[in-house]
């Protein structure tokens, strides 16, 4: 089953249509895939850095805090035992890594698979170009308003140009990407995706199924 998308124009009007490599689209598996990529991807942000001290870490003297026998306490050796005020933490948090490591034929699935399925939510704008004529706020809020696609959107492109990003960098819910970078968990994060027909290509050449990611 082929799958077509119309073209739009900057001014939001219809310009043509294009037809989508087969090759792109994914329904049948990758469900697993996504769900994977989205993990390590969050994963990577996470900074790892929480820590406490256990028993050996903490300062303070060895000896036993009082004698073995005839007390009728439990026996105790260290004021560092974590059962007492001021010891150690037992089994409390070390610095680690959260990163998980991801096949890029896995990633590569996971990718296609949301794009589907963003395609098929028709969330999936195809626009000739998406420039603005200077780097202000005002200037991608109106192309945007042509497009009809709101302020909640990933804006795809084949170069981010310095104009864009001082555009939209002050609007909290737009992102401007490259097509070369853009992975499976911003694939599904934003309500709207505009992509231009030079990313488009860039896109479908990284997720084409049975072919090298470049």
């Amino acid at each position: 089953m082929t799958m077509t998308l119309n073209i739009l124009s900057v001014d939001g009007a219809q310009s043509g249509t294009v037809e989508l490599n087969p090759a792109w689209v994914e329904r049948e598996k990758g469900e697993q895939a996504v769900h994977d990529s989205v993990v390590a991807f969050r994963g990577k942000l996470r900074a790892g850095t929480a820590s406490t001290k256990n028993r050996a870490k903490i300062r303070g003297s060895g000896a036993k805090p009082y004698r073995q026998k005839g007390t009728g306490r439990a026996r105790m050796g260290s004021l560092k035992s974590p059962i007492l005020r001021g010891g150690g933490v037992a089994f409390g948090p070390t610095p680690r890594s959260f990163a998980k490591h991801m096949n890029k034929k896995v990633e590569r699935l996971a990718l296609r698979r949301a794009f589907t399925a963003r395609l098929d939510e028709e969330a999936v704008i195809l626009v000739d170009e998406f420039k603005v004529d200077a780097p202000k706020t005002k200037k991608a809020v109106e192309a945007l308003q042509k497009l009809g696609v709101g302020e909640d959107v990933l804006v795809l492109v084949d170069n981010v140009t310095s104009e864009l990003e001082l555009a939209t960098g002050n609007l909290p819910s737009v992102e401007v990407l490259a097509a070369a970078s853009v992975n499976t968990y911003l694939m599904l994060l934003f309500g709207r995706i505009v992509i231009t027909k030079a990313a488009l290509d860039i896109l479908g050449n990284r997720i084409a199924a049975g072919e090298k990611a470049e």
